[in-house]
């Protein structure tokens, strides 16, 4: 029997990986009345805020779950689900090796809980990062290897993963990897040489080497066209001030805008993609 209500899961691992990343695909569909919800996985606590975003607030995680839940709001989102681990902060920084870092978690333990929102939310589509995480952040790769576990396993076997509330096993249909366009990094690397910035040094800490993401191409099987909530999409980002969300429009996504127009990207992992085909529905085929 085909599933009445359409669900989408986004796997992701900090306040803002929503809306930078994925935010005109959960606005697209929300706005279709398909029931969206987010994993945050992390509260983002290592995440550089400047001092006047701290007005009101106790802490640096405060502000960006703040920022979250207005960006979900106006993105549309059903749910915010939190697994409670802790920011692990960029490659080789010490917090990578925190004992609650999400990074130092074992894959199984961050696995099972993925699995039990799959069992609760009943997602047919999952969707998650790429697996060098867009930008070789530790926190991206951590969850999405973790989300393609989880997947994989229920694939295999619906009750891999034995759930704590009691709650009976659900195998999601689809699964996707949201993709940084291939075409989009090289013409910012090419935009950063001709101004005379270092490609290998890039963002506010200089601490992403777009030059070297520019050299890894994932295949496209999916493009969805966010153009009719494009400026919800903008609204949601504003909100992640703390994060520079108010200056996207103008920086690499906003060149990305101009170049190819309101898309986001996704390689789908499974079932496998048909070659030459590329979807403009992360719901095509769902039953």
């Amino acid at each position: 029997m085909a599933q009445e209500k359409k669900v989408l899961l986004a796997v992701l691992a900090h306040p803002d990986d929503e809306t930078f990343g994925t935010g005109g695909t959960l606005a697209f569909y929300a706005h279709q009345d398909v029931e969206v919800h987010l994993i945050c996985a992390t509260r983002g606590e290592v995440g550089d805020v400047d001092p006047e975003f701290m007005h009101g607030f106790n802490t640096v995680a405060d502000v960006r779950v703040n920022e979250l839940r207005c960006a979900a709001g106006v993105l549309g989102l059903s749910g915010i689900h939190f697994l409670d681990y802790r920011d692990s902060g960029m490659p080789g920084s010490p917090d990578n090796t925190h004992p609650q870092a999400l990074a130092a978690a074992p894959i199984e333990e961050v696995a099972a809980k993925i699995a039990h929102y799959f069992y609760m939310l009943h997602p047919q589509v999952v969707i998650t990062f790429d697996p060098i995480g867009g930008y070789r952040h530790p926190d991206h790769i951590a969850i999405h290897q973790a989300t393609a576990y989880a997947f994989e396993a229920v694939q295999k076997n619906p009750a891999a993963f034995p759930d704590p509330e009691g709650l009976q096993p659900y195998i999601p249909q689809k699964l996707y990897f949201q993709t940084i366009s291939h075409t989009l990094l090289k013409a910012g690397v090419f935009v950063l040489k001709l101004f005379g910035k270092d490609a290998h040094h890039f963002g506010r800490n200089k601490d992403i080497d777009i030059a070297s993401i520019a050299e890894v191409s994932f295949p496209v099987h999916a493009r969805i066209n966010y153009s009719s909530v494009a400026t919800q999409r903008d609204q949601a980002s504003a909100c992640h001030a703390s994060q520079g969300g108010q200056q996207q429009s103008r920086g690499l996504m906003g060149l990305g805008r101009r170049l190819f127009g309101a898309t986001e990207t996704y390689m789908r992992s499974f079932p496998p993609p048909i070659p030459g085909q590329i979807e403009k529905d992360l719901f095509e085929g769902v039953h």
